[in-house]
């Protein structure tokens, strides 16, 4: 929600009064009237007496309220209407949208992914499976709030919260802003490898895309006040020509005004947001949250940092490989955890990656394949302070959730010198004192809650999770165009 004035005076809060009817004696009126006619002109009694009686209903009528019920159409209604929401400045309206853009997708998950089915991987309306492998290493009482969740479900969970947003209307007349619940990176991940053409790559897109320009609230702004998910990073969609990677669904015609909610952004497109990667740790409530904060503020910390990550076999001076041999040779002295995550072991996180940031008082965080890795919000959800060796990895990419002051939270090396062997990565980090690894500490758990998705579909009671912080930012842009909408 956006945030609402603080000035909540008595006078505010008074209903406005209506207008009162004309004051009339009516009872003493008729009653002189009546006996008047009654005898002087008996055979006109009657009829005036019915003409008196309908003036009298209709000046009585004034003074009810009316009320007149609209019809409405059906859709899945919100858990809490945004009318009777005194907290809802802004308000969404969702496009029911054909279902083979987005539910007829999910029910075909079997097909998402070329070598396996992803069917258990976004089940739980995007969450994926219980995570029992992690008994042991949380709390008993939150284990309930683990699950394997797949990085790239963000489409799933967004709709699912969208349906149940406490600011959702069902009447598009009063929108502030309009949501396409599109799932664009489960449309395209199937056609990114073999030889798939760019039409395949592009079809649902631009089903999307014309379907949606011809609503009629559309041109209200020219796609200004309408947001998207998509739930793979932007450059999986900003396909230049034919042959290149990925799908044009960024550039199609109609998408350039529509703000995208993306993993990972460009950071010098106005209408990409990178939002957090989905990590495994979805609360329930409020408690939930304050129990694990608890839970990681006292956790002891044994080891000074820690790197899970695989290399890169096929880049040429692969950073990740520095990184892990300086980490293997501090693993002797104690003072480096190693996760050797080739293969496939750690997908979706693991056991021993928990332990691992669990344990460790900093993570060393590189660029994944692309500039960003969903291992950023695994590690600041531990608790473990992130080590940053490009400023794209999330300085520039997750401004709204993450703290102003970069060093308030992390680390940032200059990878070259690290490279080249002239610095050292634990000499570095044991130069910061303890006093300052626990204030940094303390502004990452301070944060966590803006950069998990809860699990309950209209959040949590008391505090805003990552989806309503993106949500809000995207209202407060909107709302800011108002009047102005213009690329």
């Amino acid at each position: 929600m956006l945030p609402c004035s603080d000035r909540t005076s008595s006078e505010a809060l008074k209903p406005l009064k209506k207008p009162k009817a004309p004051d009339v004696d009516r009872k003493n009126l008729f009653n002189s009237i009546q006996a008047y006619l009654s005898l002087h002109h008996p055979r006109t009694w009657l009829i005036l007496a019915v003409f008196f009686l309908q003036i009298v209903l209709l000046l009585m009528a004034r003074s009810i309220p009316a009320s007149v019920p609209r019809a409405r159409r059906h859709f899945p209604a919100p858990s809490t209407p945004a009318a009777a929401n005194p907290l809802c400045t802004a308000t969404v309206y969702v496009y029911d949208l054909p279902p083979i853009l987005n539910t007829d997708l999910l029910r075909n998950c079997s097909e998402l992914n070329p070598w396996v089915s992803a069917c258990e991987a976004y089940s739980n309306n995007g969450f994926g499976r219980k995570a029992a492998g992690l008994r042991g290493i949380v709390p008993d009482n939150l284990t309930h709030a683990w699950y394997w969740t797949d990085q790239f479900a963000l489409e799933i969970i967004y709709h699912n919260r969208m349906l149940n947003y406490r600011c959702r209307t069902l009447e598009p007349e009063s929108a502030t802003a309009f949501y396409i619940p599109f799932y664009a990176g489960l449309a395209v991940g199937k056609y990114l490898w073999l030889n798939y053409t760019a039409e395949d790559r592009d079809r649902h897109c631009r089903t999307m895309v014309e379907w949606v320009r011809d609503q009629p609230h559309w041109n209200r702004s020219d796609g200004w006040d309408h947001f998207i998910t998509m739930g793979r990073i932007s450059w999986d969609f900003r396909r230049s020509k034919d042959t290149g990677w990925g799908s044009s669904c960024i550039y199609l015609p109609g998408m350039r005004n529509v703000t995208r909610l993306l993993i990972e952004k460009n950071p010098w497109d106005y209408f990409d947001v990178g939002v957090p990667y989905p990590t495994g740790f979805h609360p329930s409530t409020a408690s939930d949250v304050a129990t694990w904060q608890d839970f990681v503020r006292t956790r002891r910390r044994t080891t000074l940092y820690c790197f899970a990550g695989a290399t890169r076999g096929l880049i040429k001076n692969d950073f990740r490989g520095v990184l892990l041999s300086q980490c293997y040779n501090d693993s002797e002295s104690g003072s480096c955890r190693v996760v050797d995550c080739g293969g496939s072991k750690c997908a979706n996180g693991s056991s021993a990656i928990q332990e691992a940031f669990l344990g460790s008082d900093f993570c060393l965080q590189p660029r994944g394949d692309s500039f960003t890795r969903r291992s950023i919000f695994d590690c600041m959800v531990a608790g473990s302070i992130p080590v940053f060796f490009w400023k794209r990895t999330a300085y520039y990419q997750y401004e709204w959730f993450l703290p102003g002051e970069p060093g308030s939270y992390s680390v940032f090396m200059d990878r070259n010198a690290v490279a080249n062997g002239t610095l050292s990565i634990r000499g570095e980090l044991e130069k910061i004192s303890r006093e300052e690894v626990g204030r940094m500490r303390e502004k990452v758990i301070e944060h966590i809650p803006n950069v998990v998705y809860a699990k309950p579909g209209e959040g949590l009671v008391g505090i805003r999770d990552a989806f309503d912080v993106a949500v809000d930012g995207v209202l407060r842009r909107i709302k800011g165009q108002e009047g102005g909408y213009k690329w």
